[in-house]
């Protein structure tokens, strides 16, 4: 079967019963992590919950996209609840999706998921500022300090946002808290303490920081800067492949599942296209970038003023 055909069969396809039994399977484990881990260890609740909220991201990621129903509502259903409490699910969908335009990939304005600065606004960055956002560039301080850095970002964008009166952002604010706070009475139910869910959902931002670390890279040519990931390890399947992220770019209509054979049929094709920006693990990323930047904060191809 061609890369195309292949790719195109899913966009037809009836329910993703792979798809909706992790989903149902997640909340499973959410609901065990809370009610029934705490008793035998509070510490390891807390590893499982934060791998759980960054797994339910994961699957928001695939729900937005258009699975695992061809319903959008039906699919959106799926995620009223916001594990993590801090994203609403209506603004993550609209800017990942405006992030899948490859031509502004890096763009420190119009890709709402760059990790570069404007040169002009680094410049004028306090030194606190700056020692902070060179610390986000690796890799450790992107899980320690990343989710706080990128939480505080957004929120006061879309507070500002909301004060022009953005209908869009209102309303996905609107949607959200009744979500979180269910979230929240869930959790005031569980045998798990407030406080330690708050660790869970920072700890599962983090783990995301891991896959957005190097996703894309400034360079000219726009398919030039997406990754491939060629993991196979539990953090690829936490992250649902998304790790074979230029395959996801060409094909975001692809349920996850398809990700590795179109990658492992068409590989040649793909490396071509992003120039060979690849790595063979994220064990090979963690000893190369722990401690330091793989990138420079402000962009390196943007003018500089």
């Amino acid at each position: 079967m061609s890369e195309r055909s292949y790719a195109s069969r899913y966009a037809n396809a009836g329910v993703e019963w792979i798809t909706l039994g992790l989903i149902v399977a997640c909340y499973l484990a959410w609901g065990a992590a809370l009610f029934w881990l705490p008793s035998v260890s509070l510490t390891g609740a807390v590893i499982m919950t934060g791998v759980l909220v960054a797994f339910h991201a994961s699957l928001t990621h695939e729900v937005l996209h258009g699975h695992p129903f061809r319903s959008k509502p039906l699919n959106e259903a799926t995620m009223f609840l916001p594990l993590n409490l801090m994203i609403p699910y209506n603004r993550f969908r609209d800017t990942h999706l405006d992030h899948h335009r490859d031509a502004v990939l890096t763009d420190p304005y119009d890709d709402p998921e760059s990790n570069f600065l404007d040169p002009v606004v680094w410049n004028k960055m306090c030194l606190v500022q700056s020692v902070l956002y060179r610390v986000n560039n690796t890799l450790l301080g992107r899980v320690l300090i990343g989710p706080a850095i990128g939480q505080a970002c957004f929120t006061i964008g879309d507070l500002k946002a909301m004060g022009r009166g953005d209908g869009e952002v209102i309303k996905a604010w609107a949607l959200h808290v009744p979500g979180a706070a269910i979230v929240i009475w869930i959790v005031l139910q569980s045998a798990m303490p407030l406080w330690a869910y708050l660790i869970s959902a920072y700890i599962g931002l983090g783990l995301l920081k891991i896959r957005t670390f190097l996703e894309h890279r400034a360079h000219e040519r726009s398919r030039a800067r997406t990754v491939i990931i060629e993991d196979r390890g539990p953090l690829a399947w936490l992250f649902l492949y998304n790790s074979l992220h230029v395959v996801h770019h060409m094909h975001p209509g692809a349920p996850w599942y398809a990700l590795p054979k179109l990658y492992r049929e068409n590989k040649a094709r793909y490396l071509a296209c992003n120039e060979a920006y690849v790595y063979r693990s994220y064990g090979e990323i963690f000893r190369q970038y722990l401690f330091r930047a793989k990138d420079p904060v402000p962009h390196p191809l943007w003018p500089h003023g």
